[in-house]
């Protein structure tokens, strides 16, 4: 228990970094069905995968976003330890439950 992290601060910064992500790759994070391609492309993505590659500025970008999602809820996690809420904004909450909904999906299927 560290007792000198800023996990609001933290989960701001990578809010903003998701922001700009979803800027240069074009996400409207109001756009649910958009968003959902991108969770779907999250839970694909492994290393050394096809169209998991980060040879292009766009797939780049997009590899960080799936990096700083991660981050997230690394932040989340932590500060939950120390009985600390911490909460993303909006173009987070909008990727989180687009995962979630895809996870989910993917648990029902056959």
């Amino acid at each position: 228990m560290s007792g000198f992290e800023n996990f609001s601060r933290q989960a701001g910064q990578i809010e903003h970094e998701i922001e700009t992500k979803g800027v240069i790759l074009g996400i409207d994070w109001n756009n649910a069905v958009q968003v959902r391609e991108l969770a779907r492309q999250a839970l694909d993505c492994r290393i050394g995968a096809t169209g998991c590659e980060a040879d292009e500025p766009l797939d780049r970008a997009r590899l960080e976003l799936f990096g700083l999602a991660q981050l997230m809820l690394t932040v989340m996690k932590e500060s939950a330890n120390e009985n600390i809420d911490t909460h993303g904004g909006p173009a987070w909450k909008a990727f989180a439950r687009a995962l979630w909904a895809e996870h989910d999906r993917r648990q029902t299927e056959p």
